[in-house]
């Protein structure tokens, strides 16, 4: 029981929310709320990830980048960024559930366990930061590209710049871990699997078309469905239907309270000239997931609001999920260190934050 608590504390809060926000709002349409096309994009997109990652892809794709690398800085630059790239497409979560345990194993085998804290975060950073740069990088991002029905064009020219500067001090910042000699890095070796590589691929291509509007959603969904069917459908049963749920409490709640006319009137005299800011805000204590569906509708700046949604996923472990996810998977590991790892996350999240910022302005 208390391991379920842990494990879905973000859906039960949320659902708590949903459900004591009808006590002060009597919203009979509540369902009209609830922005069914980020939920059917957002499934589609878990389908074909989870999909990719049953067949070997991102596995298959690391280990290719890393053969032959000789010393530690270069394979600490490769892994984060193909972490950085692979965000871009799968969103922060999956590149990181997909990536750290696989940097993980590598340090194991090459002796070097005590540079796993380090790694991890700056794979951490690097996803969160990876992530911004395109609509479904993360779901805040796909969940703010709908509801605004916003062109590819000025999605792409107000992130852009953001994540290129970013990923410019990424770089810099691997550059000065400390180096070491490396014996033969031989990462594990998983067979693909080519016929559903193939199969993933071409319905992560319509999902695409489907973000951008090309194709209806509804034709994604059952393509992408019957896809994963054929393949055995065990990417269906990796769907994390939690998230999906704590979308849909958190548009209900963000509804119920929009019907109410003092917080209604309050939120959208506060957005109206300090969206980027109130976003980054209550991200470090929400999460910017939940901070974005909480704030959309009491303001018309999207990009301010996409901005701070994304800017603030640096900062506390809570601000994003997926550094909350990271931060699990190395506390599973025997010898973890929780403080060491906190110092480090802290001090570059801090970094990453004021940067990140300070480019948001200047651009």
């Amino acid at each position: 029981m208390q391991r379920f608590l842990r494990v879905h504390a973000v859906t039960i809060v949320s659902a708590i929310a949903a459900a004591g926000s009808f006590c002060f709002s009597p919203a009979v349409t509540w369902w009209k709320a609830i922005d069914w096309t980020t939920l059917n994009l957002l499934f589609c997109l878990m389908v074909v990830v989870a999909g990719m990652r049953e067949c070997a892809l991102f596995r298959t794709l690391a280990a290719k980048l890393l053969k032959g690398r000789q010393r530690y800085r270069a394979l600490a630059h490769a892994l984060v960024q193909l972490t950085f790239l692979l965000s871009m497409l799968i969103t922060n979560d999956v590149a990181l559930i997909a990536l750290t345990p696989f940097a993980i194993y590598l340090l194991n085998k090459l002796n070097l366990r005590d540079r796993i804290p380090g790694l991890i975060v700056l794979q951490t950073v690097a996803a969160n930061l990876g992530s911004m740069a395109t609509p479904v990088g993360n779901p805040q991002n796909l969940f703010l590209y709908t509801a605004y029905t916003l062109q590819p064009g000025d999605f792409f020219l107000a992130m852009l710049p953001v994540t290129l500067a970013g990923a410019g001090l990424l770089a810099v910042v691997t550059h000065f871990v400390k180096d070491a000699d490396l014996d033969n890095v031989v990462p594990p070796q998983t067979p693909p699997m080519p016929r559903q590589i193939w199969v993933y691929g071409v319905l992560f291509a319509l999902c695409l078309c489907a973000v951008f509007r090309v194709v209806p959603g509804w034709i994604t969904f059952v393509v992408v469905t019957l896809g994963a069917l054929i393949c055995g459908g065990k990417a269906l049963r990796q769907v994390d239907f939690g998230l999906l749920l704590t979308f849909i409490c958190f548009f209900i709640f963000s509804g119920n309270l929009a019907q109410i006319e003092c917080i209604s009137t309050f939120f959208a005299g506060f957005l109206e000239h300090h969206a980027q800011a109130t976003a980054a805000a209550v991200s470090q204590f929400l999460s910017n997931v939940p901070a974005a569906i909480l704030l959309e509708p009491f303001t018309t700046d999207w990009k301010g609001l996409l901005l701070g949604a994304d800017i603030g996923g640096f900062g506390t472990p809570i601000a994003s999920l997926a550094s909350l996810i990271s931060f699990g998977i190395y506390l599973k590991e025997p010898d973890a260190k929780p403080l060491k790892y906190l110092w480090h996350f802290t001090l570059l999240n801090v970094l990453f934050f004021v940067f990140l910022t300070l480019c948001s302005y200047l651009f």
